[in-house]
């Protein structure tokens, strides 16, 4: 096995004080949110303010700090500078269907015309929570995201947006006269379709400016967690690959759930799974110890919940884990 060539914490995004938007994500299952809590905790000890967010419709935040978290940033029992908010980006995406009924005929016609095109819905969504934290001062952002298929599709959400704002703004200089004239003969605001197209300029504003600072690796990272088993590892891998395309940086993978089970230890099931991780970390170094810091997590006893054991854990991210064999 190559000799390890940077090293295994998560210190160095700790260090990097000019990130402001963290995401941790990978396969269902594997610990993301115990990670990108863990993560936040130590973060709050070094940054001025952090906001973790899960846009993870399961919302395991609320479980993970044994308290209830809503779609408002709520501070963390036991921290100062630590808050937590909750998003189901489908019930933002009822809200403003409801906002937007408002506008009558006019409203519901622009509505059908904007989510007639693919993943709109969802990245309407994405630029509403992006617009609510731009309006919130923290000085980074963690997000537990996800399983990876959805978080894939919620960093392709400016470029969704992106081109549905292109053709809707088109559209509206063609069509914007005669939609004015139309609405005034049928008793309707004049200006509810400017109203609706200044909302979405304004959103696409948001999302061009998140877009840019996504694909800046000093203010955006990406911290890929899997379990070492093959097909965490081949997702992580497509993971990897696909952030590369997105341009997103991406230089940690947290590797948990790992068995050392004691030299004395009469566990045939414990020995097999840790010859078995171990084949699979091996691969996991030979391809990316060159350019990545893998942390390496024990499977614990017992559950991590609650803001104590939270804590705990969290120093694990810091300083390498070093098992008791004997």
């Amino acid at each position: 096995m190559a000799t390890e060539t940077l090293p295994s914490t998560l210190q160095n995004v700790l260090d990097q004080t000019t990130l402001k938007w963290i995401f941790c994500g990978g396969k269902g299952g594997v610990g993301k949110t115990t990670t990108s809590c863990s993560l936040a905790i130590q973060l709050a000890a070094c940054r001025e303010s952090v906001l973790l967010i899960s846009t993870d419709p399961a919302h395991n935040l609320s479980d993970a700090f044994g308290q209830k978290f809503s779609k408002e940033a709520t501070k963390v029992t036991g921290f100062d500078n630590l808050s937590a908010m909750e998003i189901d980006p489908t019930s933002a995406i009822q809200e403003m269907v409801e906002q937007s009924d408002s506008n009558g005929m006019m409203g519901s016609m622009m509505q059908d015309l904007a989510f007639a095109i693919p993943g709109v819905d969802e990245a309407m969504s994405f630029a509403e929570i992006m617009k609510h934290v731009k309006s919130m001062e923290y000085s980074v952002i963690v997000f537990d995201t996800a399983p990876t298929g959805h978080t894939l599709r919620f960093l392709s959400f400016p470029t969704v947006l992106e081109k549905a704002l292109g053709k809707l703004s088109s559209l509206s200089g063609r069509l914007g006269p005669m939609i004015n004239q139309m609405t005034s003969l049928m008793g309707g605001q004049a200006d509810a379709p400017e109203d609706m197209f200044a909302k979405l300029e304004s959103m696409r504003a948001v999302i061009t400016e998140v877009n840019t600072q996504f694909k800046d690796p000093e203010k955006t990272t990406f911290v890929c967690v899997c379990i070492s088993e093959f097909l965490s590892l081949y997702e992580t891998e497509r993971l990897i690959q696909e952030l590369t395309a997105y341009e997103i940086d991406t230089h940690n993978i947290v590797v948990n759930q790992l068995l050392f089970p004691k030299k004395s230890t009469n566990c045939e099931h414990c020995r097999v799974r840790h010859n078995m991780q171990q084949k699979y970390l091996n691969e996991a170094h030979e391809l990316y110890d060159e350019f990545f810091h893998i942390v390496q997590l024990p499977l614990l006893t017992e559950e991590v919940r609650g803001p104590q054991k939270l804590k705990e854990f969290s120093q694990m991210l810091v300083e390498p884990y070093a098992p008791d064999l004997d």
